[in-house]
């Protein structure tokens, strides 16, 4: 039965890390309704997002070779293409969330992690999914995002570390609230990630290794969970970008206005 709630946590974490519809709120549930797992939490959390970084790095390891490049390259010779400029523009949008993921994880993780609180933001969301809906009409690329909606996107990342909110939904309705159309901001809220769950792993891993001993049946549950989020997660990013674009994100909201419910009633 503890081999069923990793399988079901890992499958959950490959979805709801790219799905806008909040991890947070689906890992109450799933703590409500199933056996506690057979592994320090945080170890495992590791490894499921080791698996998210992977599968995204993977399926954007073009762009991020060529924005790799265009960064180091622009050193010496400024903002010499729409790519080197977009290297900058994910730059600093960056520095919102990992300025407050920094400071004030902890703080929010301990004092705002409760149902009522996830229910809240996943309903906030949810309207702000239809809002920007009906009140936009996006009709920019990435590359042609300016330089104060790349911050303004970025802060909205920060404001993703209260539970419930959604990383990838938040900084999606900011895009579009900036000009960028669905599947840009999309794309957009996928490649500013790849920094934010490295540099939040590395964060943990550092006093996690120190203290932590692992056994073989530990191994076992977490090379499990992060194969699962890694394949899992690869096609997720895929067909997502195909959803985005063609589908309005009215059905995320509903969805999440359900969940909201739900953890209002256990």
């Amino acid at each position: 039965m503890e081999y069923i709630s990793v399988v079901l946590f890992s499958l959950t974490q490959a979805i709801t890390e790219f799905v806008p519809v909040s991890s947070s709120g689906h890992l109450i549930v799933l703590h409500a309704w199933l056996p506690a797992l057979p592994i320090d939490a945080v170890s495992f959390d590791v490894f499921l997002h080791g698996g998210t970084l992977l599968a995204t790095v993977v399926f954007f390891r073009s762009d991020i070779v060529q924005l790799s490049r265009a960064w180091f390259t622009s050193l010496h010779r400024g903002m010499y293409d729409t790519t080197a400029r977009l290297s900058w523009l994910l730059l600093l949008a960056t520095i919102p969330a990992a300025f407050a993921g920094y400071f004030f994880e902890s703080i929010i993780e301990n004092t705002l992690r409760s149902p009522l609180i996830v229910a809240l933001m996943l309903a906030s969301v949810g309207v702000a999914f239809l809002v920007v809906e009906k009140t936009t009409a996006p009709r920019l690329n990435v590359e042609s995002l300016r330089w104060p909606a790349a911050l303004g996107i970025g802060c909205a990342q920060a404001l993703s570390l209260i539970p419930g909110t959604s990383r990838s939904g938040i900084t999606i309705i900011a895009g579009m609230l900036a000009g960028l159309k669905r599947e840009a901001a999309l794309r957009f809220s996928f490649l500013l990630s790849v920094p934010i769950i490295m540099g939040a792993n590395v964060k943990k891993i550092v006093p996690l290794w120190s203290g932590t001993t692992f056994s073989r049946e530990d191994f076992f549950v977490c090379t499990l969970g992060f194969l699962i989020s890694f394949i899992l997660g690869y096609f997720v990013i895929k067909y997502l970008l195909v959803f985005v674009k063609n589908n309005s994100l009215a059905v995320f909201a509903y969805y999440r206005f359900v969940l909201a419910a739900i953890l209002l009633l256990i």
